[in-house]
């Protein structure tokens, strides 16, 4: 009988350990800009998906493609979410430690096309002749953003005024 207690006990022991909190791997994750085309990992983040797979997921937004590059290569971040561009010129460099790419996190680009006007009857010709927010020189959200002009038959660069120096944390109040 006292081995079958002792028996019981060290199940039931066994038992509340197995049901216990298991630890939780941390995961740091740098966000170049806070963006609608991330919302699946914010909802992921706050439904605790990542949890029920042993993940604890750290997000951090760290403005600028370099800035974000630089937390990566120092381990300041385990994964970087920014444009594909960013491993091209670091590994121009040929650095050390290789960075992996993964495309097409997102379905499409994460740039729009707003004004300051409503115009209901838009037209892409209505493009020409006007002054144009673009992002930075070489930066995927400028790449993507020639590519769609061109695509419409609109070049970029004698079409339209093109404003490219203004800092991406602050192109949303330039337009305003």
């Amino acid at each position: 009988m006292k081995w079958l207690r002792i028996a019981l006990f060290v199940g039931l022991l066994l038992l509340l350990v197995g049901c216990g909190q298991k630890d939780l791997q941390e995961v740091k994750v740098g966000e170049v800009t806070r963006s609608i085309f991330y919302a699946p990992l914010y909802a992921a983040i706050e439904e605790g998906f990542f949890e029920d797979e042993g993940l604890s997921i750290q997000l951090s937004t760290i403005p600028g493609g370099d800035k974000t590059m630089t937390a990566l290569l120092s381990d300041g971040i385990d994964i970087a979410l920014i444009g594909a561009e960013t491993s091209v010129y670091v590994s121009g460099q040929n650095p050390n430690d290789k960075v992996i790419n993964f495309a097409q996190l997102t379905q499409t680009d994460g740039t729009f096309l707003v004004a300051r006007d409503q115009n209901v009857d838009f037209s892409w010709d209505a493009l020409k002749d006007s002054t144009f927010l673009g992002q930075r020189v070489g930066g995927m959200p400028q790449m993507a953003g020639e590519f769609v002009l061109k695509k419409q038959g609109i070049d970029p660069h004698n079409d339209l005024t093109l404003i490219q120096n203004i800092d991406f944390a602050n192109i949303a109040n330039a337009l305003a």
